[in-house]
């Protein structure tokens, strides 16, 4: 008798009375929220607005969905739109397959447009958020394990995954237990966010090379953990369709981080339009409707016919008009 460690759920469901929710939506949620619960507190490590990176969730959030399924649905489309499918069935998120891939581009694209609209900068963005994905990535990932999906080769090892005769491949109906990829998946992404954390203070990573690392890190790993894979793909030149985009994605993340040149000066304190306090003094106060304050005794100003002194190089006349922006408070930091 083959003695499984690691058993099914026995299913897919978390059941709440007259309520029946699926523990992947659950673990899905549950991985989003850690994602941005750990962002702000690096984002406001960074002197960054309390409540921006949930803001910013809010449209990238959505953006991911949307991209993960349509990458999953685009690359497996033969589960939807194949002979005896249902296409209807394409939207069924619930039920798994939201592809990573397209799960970050959407994510990415959602964030770099509310960042833009906040004045924020999105490479500093990226890197404060990136480690806290993988966090997010590897909760996420517990949720094939209550839908049985996502399995490896048949295994013998003790901690093979015991799969259901009815969610078994059709081409080892007899193995019992299979490679919990899923698991191993979860445990990368773990190791690979305290890598980046750890280099990131190690190097003095920035302008986005936080976020090219945790790109590498999750594809090195994610490259090997699809070869175990048993589940229906589509291949090219022999290699599932993953792997390539695993060895594009590695490829690109390692020039960018080879190419990009750290910034001159350490890095600034990250701020956003929330952090920037606005000015109050100078001809600002007087737009107001404020009086300015009454001179000091004996600092009247300099005396009749006699000239100031102009100011330094580099410091404005009294006729500009100090900068009072956030753009440029981002300016002068």
């Amino acid at each position: 008798m083959n003695l499984a460690y690691l058993p099914s759920p026995s299913s897919p469901y978390l059941n709440l009375g007259p309520l029946m929710i699926h523990w992947y939506a659950v673990m899905v949620i549950l991985g989003v929220l850690a994602a941005i619960t750990l962002g702000q507190r690096r984002w406001s490590a960074r002197g960054g607005a309390a409540g921006t990176v949930l803001d910013i969730a809010m449209v990238a959030v959505p953006f991911g969905i949307l991209g993960g399924r349509l990458y999953h649905v685009i690359t497996s489309w033969q589960l939807y739109f194949g002979p005896g499918q249902n296409p209807v069935e394409a939207l069924y998120v619930w039920q798994g397959g939201l592809g990573v891939w397209g799960a970050i581009a959407g994510g990415a694209l959602g964030a770099w447009i509310a960042a833009r609209r906040r004045g924020i900068d999105f490479a500093a963005l990226a890197d404060a958020v990136a480690p806290a994905i993988l966090v997010g990535q590897a909760i996420g990932r517990i949720g094939c394990w209550f839908n049985q999906e996502l399995y490896g080769r048949p295994t013998t090892l003790p901690w093979g995954l015991e799969i259901d005769p009815a969610n078994r491949p059709a081409a080892t109906p007899d193995a019992a237990t299979y490679h919990p990829t899923f698991a191993y998946e979860a445990g990368w992404n773990l190791g690979a966010a305290a890598v980046v954390v750890w280099a990131e203070r190690r190097f003095r990573l920035d302008r986005g090379r936080v976020f090219a690392l945790y790109v590498a890190a999750y594809t090195a790993g994610r490259g090997w953990i699809e070869t175990l894979r048993v589940d229906p793909a589509n291949h090219i030149l022999g290699l599932r369709l993953n792997v390539w985009t695993s060895l594009l994605l590695f490829t690109a993340a390692v020039a960018f981080l080879c190419l990009r040149r750290p910034a001159r000066l350490s890095p600034a304190v990250v701020t956003d339009e929330a952090a920037v306090p606005e000015a109050t003094v100078g001809p600002a106060a007087a737009d107001s409707g404020e009086r300015p304050a009454a001179p000091e005794p004996g600092k009247e100003g300099p005396e009749p016919g006699r000239e100031e002194s102009p100011p330094p190089a580099g410091i404005r006349g009294s006729g500009d008009r100090p900068d009072t922006t956030v753009a440029a408070a981002r300016k002068h930091r």
